[in-house]
């Protein structure tokens, strides 16, 4: 039966070193830093990209994806930071996921330019590890007791929440009440997603920019419709949900470049690098009618 739940959080802390505390929030973005890399490095072996790329792409993008998080989250609560030291303090959290990824992508395009390599090749190589990283970095969200959702009904907790294991949701009761999940909603809405990569990796080999892409519209289909479930949301106007809107916007976006590729004929590689066959021209194809 649903009643009112009396529980404390979890400590925040995984080490203690002195007066330097170490958070699980930090420990779990690392790991999922570092399999990701493993996951990305093991499959540029396969497709001839050289084994120290993403080593050496993540000393830019890793900072990058820090700054563009902070920067994200205070520009929508900017009212709320009265000094510097207010706005590169983040031992409180405010980093904004959708503020990491346009960073670390545009420091990505630039590093890919440098080195004359294809955007596109490494953006469908490192889709997965990047959703990896997002699906164990909620699990730091669970260890602060943050980026959850509002209170559950009684209806709703009878037919599935007591179903999920009590370590769980007993750090989802908040002022004695449980809350939505939506960290786990969104994690495991997250390995759906790399499961449906790495099919599309291993299985379907697409076009290159597909495994990406897909990605992006995976990604802000879910995080479109758990955000309107949070308590936590950045507004733009009114109601407006910041996520919301960047995730519609990424979705239209991605069909966009989808559709402008395959129009102009930028989609002739697929995932494994192989080179389809140039179409013929129109005039082409007319002298051989003749």
């Amino acid at each position: 039966m649903y009643e009112a739940c009396q529980y404390e959080a979890y400590d925040r802390v995984f080490l203690q070193l002195g007066p330097f505390p170490i958070y699980w929030y930090g420990v779990l973005i690392m790991l999922g830093a570092v399999i990701g890399l493993i996951m990305a490095t093991q499959e540029s072996k396969r497709l001839n990209l050289h084994k120290d790329f993403f080593v050496d792409l993540l000393v830019f993008a890793i900072p990058a994806a820090i700054v563009g998080a902070r920067l994200y989250y205070v520009a929508f609560e900017f009212q709320n930071y009265n000094s510097l030291i207010d706005v590169i303090d983040i031992r409180e959290g405010g980093l904004a996921i959708h503020g990491a990824l346009i960073a670390s992508v545009l420091v990505t395009y630039f590093y890919t330019k440098i080195k004359n390599v294809s955007f596109w090749k490494v953006a469908d190589i490192a889709a997965p590890s990047i959703l990896f990283g997002q699906m164990l970095g909620r699990w730091g969200n669970f260890m602060n007791q943050e980026a959850y959702g509002g209170p559950i009904s009684q209806s709703a907790y009878q037919n599935f929440h007591q179903y999920i294991p009590d370590w769980i949701m007993n750090n989802m009761c908040v002022d004695g009440v449980y809350h939505h999940p939506t960290f786990l909603y969104e994690s495991m809405w997250s390995l759906l997603g790399i499961i449906l990569l790495l099919v599309l990796r291993y299985k379907v080999n697409p076009r290159r920019a597909v495994i990406f892409l897909s990605y992006v519209m995976w990604y802000s289909a879910g995080r479109f419709f758990i955000e309107g479930m949070r308590t936590d949301s950045l507004y733009l106007v009114g109601d407006l949900r910041v996520a919301q809107l960047i995730s519609v916007l990424l979705i239209m976006g991605s069909l966009y470049v989808l559709y402008y590729r395959r129009k102009h004929g930028y989609d002739r590689v697929l995932y494994d690098g192989t080179r389809l066959d140039k179409p013929q021209s129109k005039n082409k194809k007319k002298k051989k009618k003749k």
